[in-house]
């Protein structure tokens, strides 16, 4: 199977000048959430892994490779926003002020009795909903999960084992979010989603500011290192919004040229990227990837104008890149360490890879100014959430092919 990379360079950037674009990711704002986080007893920073071996193999200054398989025990850093956002959902219900929101207070009976039964419902491909669920049952609530067509049993298992009730639908993601939203205007539910609509854009905001943990412990850990490439994966743009606006509030004028990274069946970003839009432009059908944590036609409109404002601009690849950058990562050179990661997570590192080593990628690798003095920073966003698929990537080579290890 051929491989298929696509640069599209964002022409627009730059031009917005919002001066309160970012407002909700200053330093004043983000505090109180790392506080928060901070406060469950289960809380540890994901580590930094530094790839030299590697770096020295593919001709480049430095690699670095952020491990969220290690947060909160879930194999993914989607916990982060859906735990926020239901923290200050029910801080507000409660009237508790922002800088006194903890995990312990958020458990207190006061609470359970003041806000009495709340049910949140999400729509998923997997590790936004286990994060959901999961931060439900630890604050003791119900939660009700919908995932989109040809999702994981194992992914739903996941969900389910938390307590809350999931379900696989027959529409795509993007159609998925619609009725999630339909049922919980029927049924009274609090809609956790990290995509953002005309009159829902309150949530999906907490939900980034929760994301953007993942910017402040890199501040502590880069220290004076600063990158010169950051390559992040998009599904609706949430995640890397919060990382690349966090990153610019904290690099300025040296903000590191960064790439978004999506698949070639739902690049909603490249796309507009490609179309020189100031708006977004939607993708849609089935979008049948491995990347099923990326497989989002419909961006975010917050994150939208976050990254078509800083973002140099987006590639668009197939799953072949993604396993590429499994097996990569699987499989460490000299002391190098291991990083297992998902489709999803590795898709990133994969690309440099490719871009560094492969002939006819060499050429869009210099068009970006990659070389041997480029620092690279990638996150990896989840382990094996589904590991039957991870070991026949891993461990075997095998030809890309839709719905392989959707088991």
């Amino acid at each position: 199977m051929m491989k298929k990379i696509k640069l599209a360079n964002n022409t627009v950037r730059g031009t917005r000048h919002h001066a309160d674009l970012l407002n909700f990711l200053q330093k004043d704002s983000i505090e109180p959430i790392t506080r928060f986080h901070k406060s469950y007893e289960g809380y540890n920073e994901t580590p930094l892994v530094r790839l030299e071996e590697l770096s020295k193999v593919i001709g480049v200054k430095d690699i670095y490779v952020k491990d969220e398989s290690k947060r909160f025990g879930l194999n993914a850093f989607k916990v982060l926003g859906g735990l926020y956002a239901i923290g200050r959902y029910l801080s507000e219900k409660a009237d508790i002020p922002l800088e006194e929101l903890t995990f312990e207070r958020l458990n207190s009976k006061e609470l359970k009795k003041k806000v009495g039964n709340v049910v949140f419902a999400s729509a998923t491909d997997g590790n936004h909903g286990r994060g959901v669920a999961w931060a439900a049952k630890k604050l003791g609530f119900h939660a009700v999960i919908y995932m989109p067509k040809g999702s994981s049993l194992r992914r739903l298992k996941h969900i389910t084992d938390t307590g809350a009730e999931g379900f696989i639908t027959e529409w795509n993601y993007d159609d998925t979010v619609r009725y999630v939203a339909e049922q919980a205007e029927k049924n009274n539910w609090v809609v956790v989603q990290d995509t953002a609509w005309e009159g829902y854009e309150k949530i999906p905001e907490w939900i980034m500011q929760g994301y953007s943990m993942i910017g402040a412990e890199l501040e502590e850990q880069l220290k004076e290192q600063r990158p010169t490439h950051l390559f992040l994966q998009a599904g609706v743009g949430s995640f890397a919004a919060a990382v690349l606006g966090y990153m610019a509030l904290l690099y300025g004028e040296e903000l590191p040229k960064t790439y978004i990274v999506e698949p070639d069946v739902a690049d909603c970003y490249y796309q507009s990227f490609k179309a020189n839009s100031s708006h977004a432009v939607n993708v849609g059908g089935a979008m049948q990837t491995i990347m099923a944590g990326l497989a989002c036609g419909e961006p975010n409109e917050t994150a939208w104008n976050i990254i078509s404002e800083y973002a140099h601009g987006g590639f668009s690849c197939d799953d072949w890149i993604a396993e590429l950058g499994m097996r990569v990562l699987g499989n460490p050179l000299g002391e190098d360490d291991r990083v297992i990661s998902g489709e999803s997570g590795a898709a990133p590192l994969g690309l440099v890879y490719d871009l560094m080593t492969a002939e006819d990628s060499i050429g869009i690798a210099k068009e970006i100014g990659l070389d041997e003095k480029s620092v690279i920073l990638v996150i990896s966003t989840e382990g094996d959430t589904d590991p039957n698929h991870y070991r026949k990537v891993v461990w075997g080579h095998i030809t890309s092919e839709v719905g392989v290890g959707q088991i």
